[in-house]
């Protein structure tokens, strides 16, 4: 198994691992689940770089790495939702959106590999940002509200980038 992959998919090994940390109340559980969701999204940095620094950007390690995000946005999201800590609509907004572009990526993935979009990275970087002043349940619940509007605004925006982008992937999968 080659590097980029292994780090995915540990990151979807940390994502059980995250969620029993933040929903196991147990003395600085946050701090432990803070850890291990920086730590796994560490690794979303670093298999997208070696992967194209080695020139091993495969349709396979490209859905082994989206899912891995998804599956460690998502499952935190609902933890938070099941702690008060955001709102449902807002983890469902985000999880349709996932939920959405992995499967245009699938159709697409008969043809080529689509590559992350700057609005896909940068709603990354807003959920991951989010989630984590959200896993430590800060004070500031100004700034933590304006930063989940923040990233449910790039999450939609990338989501229709993906499909204004993929129409030509999808009128060819129709057309199959």
């Amino acid at each position: 198994m080659q590097a980029p992959n292994a780090l995915s998919l540990f990151r979807v090994v940390l994502v059980p691992l995250v969620v029993i940390a933040l929903l196991w109340d147990f003395p600085e559980h946050q701090w432990v689940a803070a850890a291990l969701f920086v730590i796994a999204s560490i690794t979303d940095l670093l298999d997208g770089r070696i992967a194209r620094a080695s020139g091993n950007v495969t349709v396979f390690g490209t859905f082994i790495d989206s899912l891995a995000d998804k599956l460690l946005i998502c499952c935190t999201l609902i933890a938070l939702v099941a702690m008060d800590r955001v709102w449902a609509w807002v983890a469902m907004v985000v999880v349709a959106r996932e939920f959405a572009v992995t499967g245009l990526r699938l159709v697409a993935a008969q043809d080529e590999v689509i590559s992350a979009s700057r609005s896909g990275k940068i709603k990354m970087i807003l959920q991951v940002v989010t989630v984590l002043a959200l896993i430590l349940n800060t004070r500031y619940t100004t700034l933590n509200d304006a930063l989940v509007i923040l990233m449910v605004i790039a999450t939609v925006i990338s989501g229709v980038e993906y499909f204004v982008n993929g129409r030509r992937h999808l009128a060819a999968s129709i057309s199959r």
